[in-house]
């Protein structure tokens, strides 16, 4: 049975407004992303941008239509968002099916040029921190000269004062999004499973190996570190808010 577009449509809508009650201010946040995306390729005619954990595209569909003239290729290793993904945004990006910091992640992209930007949203510190390593190495290598990696994502301030103050302003914040009488994370997986449309998703999903430990406690600092040490020369914050950061490294 084929992924129907008002299915897709529906557990995409739900997949949303999952996702508000762990990144705050999540739409502004893409937008900051974006506008990083159009000030680094305001001269390029036809900019090629790679998305780091897609998820079902929700990036790459707000960046489609902020950055219209940008190819766009996502990249994840869940079978069922980027069916989801395909099927509802499917004009906005190349889906490709790819563990992030396995061997040969990066070809299985099939990139015909250097990208000019790559971009995730809270997607990175799902990674373990040796396949975080690898990654931001991997895609310093990829990236064109002057090319950017744009992270909006978790990241722990440094200092046991710093990271207590900047989680509390967090809770806080998610404590008042619309979201929080709604789906959660597991309840939003578990509810789809259910879906007969799904199945074949599913049961492909559950062949896989599961997913590592994440970096969640992985400090700012730590992070700058890494990235400086993947070969990135400029390390900047562009928008924060508690523990939310977007996060700029250039080539």
């Amino acid at each position: 049975m084929g992924l129907s577009m008002a299915t897709a449509e529906f557990w995409v809508e739900r997949w949303e407004r999952q996702q508000e009650r762990y990144a705050i201010h999540r739409e502004e946040r893409f937008s900051v992303v974006a506008d990083v995306v159009d000030h680094v390729t305001a001269d390029r005619p036809a900019p090629l941008v790679v998305e780091l954990g897609c998820g079902p595209g929700s990036l790459a569909a707000r960046l489609a239509r902020r950055v219209p003239r940008a190819e766009i290729v996502a990249v994840d290793r869940d079978p069922v968002l980027l069916e989801l993904g395909r099927t509802h945004h499917a004009d906005a990006a190349r889906y490709v099916e790819a563990v992030l910091g396995d061997a040969g992640w990066a070809e299985s992209l099939r990139l015909d040029r250097a990208p000019d930007a790559a971009v995730s949203s809270t997607a990175l510190h799902c990674l373990p921190e040796a396949a975080l390593s690898r990654t931001y190495r991997e895609v310093a290598a990829l990236l064109r000269p002057g090319g950017v990696l744009v992270n909006a994502d978790h990241f722990t301030p440094d200092g046991a004062f710093c990271a207590r103050v900047a989680s509390d302003v967090g809770r806080r914040r998610l404590r008042t999004s619309p979201a929080e009488h709604g789906l959660d994370w597991d309840s939003w997986w578990a509810a789809a499973a259910q879906d007969p449309e799904l199945a074949e998703s599913f049961a492909e999903r559950e062949r896989r190996p599961p997913a590592e430990g994440g970096s969640d406690g992985v400090s700012l600092s730590r992070h700058v570190h890494l990235l400086t040490e993947a070969g990135f020369a400029h390390v900047c914050t562009v928008w924060q808010y508690g523990y939310s950061r977007v996060l700029v490294a250039a080539t």
